[in-house]
């Protein structure tokens, strides 16, 4: 019924075109552990009011046979300021669409009456004791995109099998409910609240809990930049700084309030580097300021840049913000947190393709460390399995720049991180010592843990599932590789097949998947890569890691072997000519 999609197919129609109509209405989107994702548009492969309505309907069964006091806790739904001219979709109008489908089926909702960051969802689910939580967002895809992410009772992300069955709803509940189309039939509905006011004064009061230093943040000199990149962010990383005592960031002025165009950027995702920085550096060499802040649109990640002594920027990766964290997190609890647990109690985590670093600290002083799948909805649901068993969770992190620094949120929030690197910053500075010193610092106590990312794009399934069946099958069938290059190979972990070479029976620990690919590869020489394709964009994704004991401080060799082990894993693994692959262009 919505106008716009309608009279895109019905032109569709009268032009006679098959292969436009095929591509719109060849197959559902899929929803999985990630929720949807995808461009906004008509037909059933795209976000549109119709979609919105058949999957909430179908999510709202699927609670209904889950929970049976649905009817008295209720669901949260949050979303952000993508919208879609041409179709009429914006994250706002499908956020109320959902709404008014549980509202039909006497399902209180707690719906922003604004946008927020995704971390609000979580937070809101676990702070109210509610079923469940959705967020209407792409997160820091393309323009065009939007998405429907969800999260179960426990405020963390779903697993398996949650997924199916949901998908299974969906599939029986396609036709629109009486009311469906009607969403301002939510506005006069006793079951609407607004959550806005109370979550924003709960939330900053919760993340003082990770403030340590207040007396330093009130006096400190040093200034940041922050930018939203187009997205929610603004508001409320100024809210953090605020709550924590520190002197508010300089906001970028052209990517402060949120637009959906996105125009400063040719992609609104801090992780793509430099460009997405430009206007954020010039705002520092303005003001002064030392270190750059960047939320992507939806404010669950953070990217850090800091001026060197040389006058160049430099950007840490995900990993590297990750071992500053991870140590920061730990030394704050060890000289603030003692007495409240033991340190056998204590645990970080992170994911499969992010840097171990955290693993070599844990050994170090004593506390537990956890590698999980890749993706914050497996460390969520673990840190909540761990703290219903009573354990501390300090910190969880994931290379795309994802942190999870606060346990009130159970997934990654780059509001929290933003205010909690600023005080680290700030606290580091009174012994006169930058970031990247401290990262240095971090190595040279814990070991050097260098790390190299990229990507290809492919876009055609069949050559993806090939160059896999080809690693599979390497020197005949069933076998995988001995050697890349000069690299002899040591041992193979296949999470799509369960295959582990290091366990005794050769049967992965940790949870396999077929419906993705991911082989990881360890060789002789310490290093570890893993390749794998990504559940929301059509990339094949690899990460490569060399880990150093204390004491080895080559690090300009240590950065040429890696060098050498990555060309080598894209030559004779990758194959980008004979695959066709389009490489990662800055």
């Amino acid at each position: 019924q919505n106008p716009k999609t309608s009279t895109i197919v019905k032109q569709l129609i009268a032009e006679g075109n098959a292969g436009e109509l095929q591509k719109y209405f060849g197959s559902r989107m899929e929803f999985g552990t990630a929720g949807l994702r995808a461009a906004m548009g008509a037909g059933i492969s795209h976000m549109n009011d119709l979609t919105i309505i058949q999957t909430t309907q179908g999510f709202c069964r699927y609670l209904e046979k889950n929970f049976s006091d649905l009817k008295k806790r209720g669901v949260v739904i949050g979303f952000d300021a993508r919208a879609h001219l041409s179709s009429g979709g914006s994250s706002k109008r499908f956020a109320r669409l959902a709404a008014n489908t549980f509202i039909s089926q006497g399902v209180p909702v707690y719906l922003f009456s604004d946008i927020t960051p995704t971390p609000f969802v979580p937070y809101t689910v676990t702070h109210l004791k509610l079923c469940a939580g959705i967020m209407i967002t792409a997160s820091h895809n393309p323009k065009q995109d939007n998405g429907y992410k969800v999260y179960w009772e426990n405020g963390a992300q779903i697993i398996s099998p949650h997924d199916k069955g949901i998908s299974q709803t969906i599939e029986e509940n396609q036709e629109p409910w009486p009311q469906a189309w009607d969403d301002k039939l939510i506005d006069s509905s006793l079951l609407l609240h607004d959550p806005y006011a109370t979550v924003n004064k709960e939330y900053f009061k919760d993340i003082q809990k990770q403030c340590f230093h207040r007396n330093i943040n009130k006096e400190t000199n040093l200034k940041f930049v922050h930018t939203s990149v187009h997205g929610v962010g603004h508001k409320f990383v100024q809210l953090a700084f605020k709550a924590f005592d520190l002197s508010p960031p300089f906001a970028v002025p052209e990517q402060k309030d949120p637009d959906p165009e996105f125009p400063t950027v040719k992609y609104p995702n801090p992780e793509e580097g430099k460009g997405v920085l430009t206007l954020s550096f010039a705002l520092a060499e303005k003001d002064g300021a030392k270190i750059i802040l960047a939320n992507d649109p939806d404010a669950d990640r953070l990217a850090v840049a800091e001026k060197q002594e040389s006058g160049e920027w430099k950007v840490f990766s995900g990993n590297e913000l990750g071992a500053l964290l991870g140590w920061w997190i730990f030394t704050c609890w060890k000289n603030h947190n003692r007495g409240t647990c033991a340190i056998k109690d204590v645990y970080m985590l992170s994911s499969t393709v992010s840097s171990k670093i955290l693993r070599a600290i844990a050994l170090k002083e004593g506390f537990h460390f956890e590698e999980t799948l890749t993706g914050f909805k497996w460390m969520g649901n673990r840190a909540k399995q761990l703290m219903d068993q009573g354990k501390a969770v300090l910190f969880a992190f994931e290379e795309a720049i994802g942190y999870m620094c606060c346990p009130a949120v159970l997934d990654k929030d780059g509001v929290s991180a933003a205010v909690i690197t600023a005080e680290m910053a700030s606290f580091l500075a009174t012994r006169n010592l930058s970031l990247s010193q401290q990262l240095k610092a971090v190595y040279d106590e814990y070991g050097f843990h260098i790390t190299k990312a990229s990507y290809f794009i492919c876009h055609d399934p069949k050559v993806i599932q090939q160059l896999f069946d080809n690693l599979r099958n390497f020197d005949g069938k069933n076998t995988y590789p001995k050697s890349c290059g000069r690299f002899k190979v040591s041992g193979i972990r296949d999470l799509t097949t369960g295959y582990d070479s290091s366990q005794p029976d050769q049967k992965a620990v940790l949870p396999t998947s077929k419906s993705s690919q991911m082989i990881t590869f360890t060789f002789a020489n310490g290093g570890v890569a893993t390749m794998r394709t990504s559940g929301t964009e059509p990339k094949i994704k690899y990460y490569s890691e060399l880990c150093a004991p204390p004491g080895n401080s080559d690090i300009e060799q240590l950065k040429k072997e890696l060098d050498e082990l990555v060309n080598a894993l894209e030559k004779h693994f990758f194959q980008p000519e004979k695959n066709n692959l389009q490489r990662k262009t800055e």
